[in-house]
């Protein structure tokens, strides 16, 4: 058994320093020890276990139970795992069985949700088992791609994916997508040849890539590289060293966290200090102690956090946006920048008839309709026009098939562009070709840069040809012009060059086309042509993308556009959605410094034929600046843009696995105008988030300073533990979750989150709410201590004035708007919530089971006595809103 040859560092079989495209074609058998007639059965098994499958390895496998303990990786999560720990130590099962509970519901909910994203993302590559065929033995067979090996001899076709890096032996009008490597959205022609010294990736046109297409034509070539050897292996061996950064919220989580953890740590603190100097029993101001630290700590607000974005992700879902980390919905509304590709996602991804230029007069396509200006043109009555677009099609290679009430059309983006354009204006390729079938074929090369068919229509033959409009125009001298021939002078050909480079500044793609009618077995040849005109194409804008773009600058977030394609395709696609400023090709952002880059940053709004390194760069460069950065991306060219985005945004349509891997969010759309409806969502549950955190310290905070204050008077203490314990159950749990379900609108006219913090812009609201629940316990407190009631009973007063303050309080904390500006019973999960929790409440007043908290049932008089602090701080924030409201309208009168 032969032993195969070592490869080297850059990942290829053959010694020293050599480019694999450098390689004459004529060594290239003997390079790699294979032959026409391909390996051998027992050479592909050596070589397979020399190399491994062709397949990109993980160096991290799919990790559960690491994605189960992250979950935990919170400052709160550990002051909560601390408190249920002190509870169960002190034998108060009950209360850290609740808060064990909490925090292992938020674990689950955000395991459950990433899980499932990871699981069907490998389901979905099980699912996409690619074939590939190859000589071996002398023989053609077809396998799985996976089973490739370096020296195998492959053959392709049109519309063929490829699986492996290879060296083109033969070929003939080859051209291959490679937007997903190179951000080149047209197709770029490939031929067997050598090439001298380094060229760029994509200047290599005798070779293929993993992770490509053959747009068209036929090549037979070699396997040089496969799997992690390849370009595609080697950029996603680079990626798996980038360590995803912490999202928005994460970071601000994490802040609040400590803020909120040390300040009530060291209020509970304060507070046991001064129980322990004063008459109060030492274990029974340590279980108060322990009892306001577990109250006041928002112990709910992981569980309302895991739902939101649980929420959030559902809603987002049904705008065709997946989430993949939950945090990732909030972190879509914090974007301050979104860095989009254009292909596919600002546009349709198919080459569009835009303009026609026939009889020296430009038409522009609208619909399934050419217009002279606003008149709609019979196509007809027009011998120029008819002559033009039968030309487009029986000089084509694609084809269409009628799928339903639609078509689909294969082959050449180009090609079925020009098809389509003739089967929306009435015309049939089918019946026209087998009207006129095809006697002789040139095909399409990169030097004539034109394409002629000869058919035969039984009385005569006719030469139909399209191509560069130079190459057309130097084969014509005759032109159609008025339904009749006249010849086609130097001066004329000016002039059309002129009309070419009209569409040529609006991006469009400009082919030539022209005829050439033979007597019966006369010698065709491209010449002396009859010139009909030009069609002009360009992949245009998603019709609802200069509305999203619209939204987003009314939102101050500013979009750029990071491509492969051309400047002036970026500029005019740019200019036709709204965004206009500096376009920087990749040339000019080599030359920058990283200092040049970040002073010029916010006047550029375009990247043009950016390579990936670059793409990363940029990303960098605008974090540095302190915005939150969205990346869109679809291929192996932007997965370490993608990674290292605070938001990854990748394809579901179009997008390769790899990127899908790496990603936050998927777009199923692959539509720009999806993002927009992302971000939506994610303010939106930012806003919720905002809500239930003032709520939930809001309505905490007063409990401590009630607890302090008796203290500091020497009076009774105005709640036992278990009361403490009991207000926490009511008022954290379900009221607070049912604000997730809030919808804010408007939620798009304001600028990005740039808080550092969850807490930043809401004290005020804490101080003012905290302020107004304490002065209504502690009124009730000394009232009742002043009529001298039982304790037991004072302290069932305070209670139930807490439960119902903290309750009804929830309502003023869902918008910024008065109440009946969005309607009581707009929530009605928490109109539900606020109701079962008071009627567990009124269950353990009126029970036996409240003798166990220390309460006694109230009386009605208790209940009039009650209500009004009850209803305080709802009925004040409410004035507020109406009064500042009106005095906002007084002050914009004019």
């Amino acid at each position: 058994m032969r032993i195969p040859p070592k490869i080297n560092k850059a990942g290829f079989l053959y010694s020293e320093m050599e480019e694999v495209h450098t390689i004459p074609l004529s060594e290239i058998y003997q390079k790699f020890d294979s032959s026409p007639q391909g390996l051998s059965s027992e050479e592909v098994q050596t070589r397979l276990q020399a190399y491994g499958k062709n397949e990109i390895k993980k160096k991290k496998g799919f990790e559960p139970f690491k994605i189960f303990f992250s979950q935990f990786k919170s400052f709160l999560i550990y002051i909560l795992i601390i408190a249920s720990a002190i509870s169960f130590a002190i034998g108060h099962m009950v209360d850290g069985f609740v808060i064990a509970t909490i925090v292992m519901i938020n674990a689950c909910i955000g395991f459950f949700q990433q899980y499932k994203a990871e699981r069907a993302i490998r389901n979905l590559k099980k699912l996409i088992v690619i074939k590939a065929r190859v000589v071996r033995d002398g023989k053609q067979m077809e396998i799985a791609s996976t089973e490739l090996v370096p020296g195998d001899i492959v053959l392709l076709e049109a519309g063929d994916k490829i699986s492996a890096d290879i060296r083109i032996l033969e070929s003939e009008n080859a051209a291959t997508i490679e937007a997903v490597l190179t951000g080149e959205s047209l197709p770029i022609s490939k031929q067997a040849g050598d090439l001298g010294g380094q060229v760029s990736l994509s200047q290599r046109n005798n070779m293929l890539f993993a992770g490509t297409s053959l747009a068209r034509g036929t090549a037979m070539g070699m396997v040089v590289n496969t799997g992690m050897k390849t370009v595609f292996g080697e950029i996603a061996e680079n990626l798996q060293e980038i360590t995803p950064t912490l999202t928005p919220m994460q970071r601000r989580l994490n802040t609040f966290s400590k803020q909120i953890g040390f300040f009530i740590l060291g209020l509970v603190a304060i507070i046991a200090f001064l129980g322990f100097t004063d008459k109060f029993d030492l274990i029974e101001m340590f279980l108060t102690a322990v009892a306001l630290a577990v109250s006041a700590i928002p112990s709910g607000l992981p569980a309302v956090l895991a739902m939101a974005f649980a929420l959030g992700s559902i809603f987002m879902s049904k705008k065709n946006v997946i989430i993949r980390r939950l945090p990732a919905v909030e972190s879509l509304g914090s974007v301050t920048v979104i860095c989009t590709d254009k292909t596919g996602t600002l546009t349709e991804e198919k080459m569009t008839v835009q303009s026609v230029f026939a009889n020296n007069t430009f038409y522009g396509k609208r619909g399934h309709f050419l217009f002279d200006n606003e008149k709609k043109i019979d196509i007809t009555k027009s011998k120029e026009l008819s002559l033009l677009v039968k030309t487009s099609v029986l000089c084509n290679n694609a084809r269409y098939e009628k799928n339903g009430e639609y078509f689909e059309y294969i082959g050449d983006p180009t090609e079925t562009a020009l098809v389509e354009n003739a089967v929306n204006l009435g015309f049939d390729k089918k019946a026209l070709a087998e009207a006129e079938p095809s006697t002789k074929k040139f095909e399409f090369d990169s030097v004539r840069k034109m394409m002629s068919v000869v058919r035969n229509s039984g009385k005569y033959e006719t030469m139909y040809s399209k191509g560069a409009i130079k190459k057309i125009l130097i084969a014509s001298d005759r032109e159609l012009i008025d339904g009749k021939v006249v010849p086609l002078s130097h001066e004329r050909k000016i002039e059309l060059l002129r009309a070419a480079s009209v569409m040529e500044s609006k991006a469009l793609r400009v082919l030539g086309f022209a005829v050439k009618n033979l007597k019966l077995r006369e010698e065709a040849s491209e010449d002396k042509l009859i010139f009909l005109g030009m069609v002009g194409m360009i992949d245009p804008p998603r019709e609802e993308v200069e509305l999203a773009i619209k939204e987003c600058r009314d939102a101050g977030i500013k979009v750029k556009i990071i491509t492969g394609d051309s400047e002036l395709t970026a500029k005019a696609i740019g200019e036709q959605i709204g965004i206009k400023g500096r376009v920087v090709n990749e040339v000019e952002l080599a030359k920058m410094s990283d200092e040049e880059l970040l002073l010029s940053m916010r006047e550029i709004s375009i990247f043009a034929r950016t390579d990936p390194q670059q793409k990363l760069r940029i990303v960098n460069a605008l974090q540095k600046l302190g915005e939150t950065v969205a990346v869109t991306g679809d291929g192996v060219n932007d997965v370490l843009a993608l990674k290292s985005a605070d938001v990854g945004i990748s394809m579901g349509k179009r997008g390769s696995d790899i990127s899908r891997d790496v990603s936050d969010l998927i777009l199923m759309d692959d539509n720009f105008a999806s993002i927009v409806e992302g971000v939506k969502e994610g303010r939106r549950t930012y806003d919720n988030i905002k809500k239930f955190t003032k709520y939930l310290l809001a309505v905490n905070f007063s409990e401590i300073f009630l607890v302090m204050i008796t203290l500091l008077m020497g009076l009774p203490l105005p709640l036992i533990p278990l009361q403490i314990l009991w207000l926490n159950l009511i008022s954290d749990s379900f009221p607070s979750l049912t604000l997730a379900f809030e919808k804010e609108d408007n939620v798009m006219k304001g600028q990005p989150r740039s808080e550092k913090s969850i807490l930043s812009g809401i004290w005020g609201f804490l101080i003012l709410a905290g302020l107004i629940a304490f002065v209504a316990e502690f009124s009730v407190f000394l009232i009742g201590l002043g009529k001298n009631l039982p304790i037991e009973e004072v302290r069932t007063l305070v209670l139930t004035t807490a439960v119902s303050f903290e309750l009804l309080f929830v309502y003023a904390c869902r918008s910024s708007k008065a109440l009946h500006k969005i309607g009581i019973f707009s929530n009605k999960w928490l109109n539900i919530a606020v109701l079962g929790s008071l009627l567990v409440h009124l269950l353990l007043v009126y029970t036996k089971l409240g003798n166990f908290f220390g309460m006694v049932p109230l009386t009605l008089n208790d209940w009039l006595f009650v209500i009004p602090f009850a209803l305080s701080g709802v009925v004040i924030f409410e004035l507020y809103k109406i009064f500042a409201k009106r005095k906002s309208v007084v002050r914009r009168a004019p």
